[in-house]
């Protein structure tokens, strides 16, 4: 396992942690110490308005109702440009293509997309995503609704390396349904003229941007991050992509998840001070 790297004077001292769709910061309990260890100061915010957390929103997932793409990247963008300094971004699933809009609107020291979701442009879709996705997206009345997902459409998208009852228990402690409004902008961005999803893919000034992704992966595949990757190709800003094997969505908690957030932070932290020098 590779160490994380301390941090120094010099370097960014802060990380944001954006969690994705079905989710909450719960995700991150384990980088959230990981990185406090190593000296960081660590944020994780919530998307707006789900500041009750997992029970309260399992109960009442109200708040997810027409909360849509743009509803949250403003909300991390003011967070972000309220810091004293500009902070390396960490995005998981819909939180990966927070990222990368983030990053185009000049916020951010260093980006890492971890299994992300893709942005408008990426026209990749294997039946994999249509599947774990049909349940909410075959319905246009639940664009204004929360998008729940069932223990055996979790196990299926989610912790396919885990079994059931495994599955279950994080379902249970973790899980909270997901923004209708936000997934059809997503799963619609490149049928929609102003998409909310949009990102100047040729934008040479944003800050250096890794894509990580596993090849277990069945909701978002490897195949669509290896697509948006290749999007950036007539960008100047460093854009580079690192494949991880044995790795489901579920990649941020997945025995094996420290090696994983310690190779996002040694890569943003490296790309950081390049870029600064």
């Amino acid at each position: 396992m590779s160490a994380t790297v301390q941090q120094t004077q010099g370097q960014p001292d802060t990380i944001v942690l954006i969690h994705g769709m079905w989710m909450t910061p719960r995700s991150w309990q384990g980088w959230i110490a990981r990185y406090e260890k190593a000296g960081y100061r660590v944020i994780a915010p919530t998307w707006p308005g789900l500041e009750g957390g997992v029970e309260a929103l399992q109960k009442d997932p109200t708040p997810l109702n027409n909360l849509g793409v743009k509803d949250i990247v403003d909300h991390y963008e003011r967070i972000i440009r309220a810091l004293p300094t500009p902070p390396i971004l960490m995005g998981h699933s819909f939180g990966g293509a927070f990222v990368q809009m983030l990053l185009d609107r000049g916020v951010g020291a260093a980006g890492v997309a971890i299994h992300s979701a893709p942005v408008k442009g990426v026209y990749t879709l294997p039946f994999t995503t249509i599947k774990s996705t049909a349940s909410t997206l075959l319905n246009p009345a639940n664009v204004k609704r929360h998008a729940p997902m069932t223990p055996e459409q979790f196990h299926y998208a989610f912790t396919n390396t885990l079994t059931q009852a495994e599955s279950d228990e994080i379902y249970r402690t973790q899980y909270i349904p997901g923004s209708g409004r936000a997934l059809f902008q997503g799963a619609l961005a490149n049928l929609t003229p102003r998409s909310e999803v949009t990102v100047n893919l040729r934008n040479d000034a944003r800050a250096p941007l890794l894509f990580l992704s596993g090849d277990l992966d069945i909701i978002l595949p490897a195949s669509i991050q290896r697509e948006n990757v290749k999007r950036y190709a007539k960008s100047k800003a460093v854009t580079e992509y690192v494949e991880v094997p044995g790795r489901s969505h579920y990649t941020v908690a997945q025995p094996g998840w420290e090696a994983i957030a310690d190779q996002a932070l040694n890569w943003a932290v490296e790309h950081a001070a390049a870029v600064r020098n």
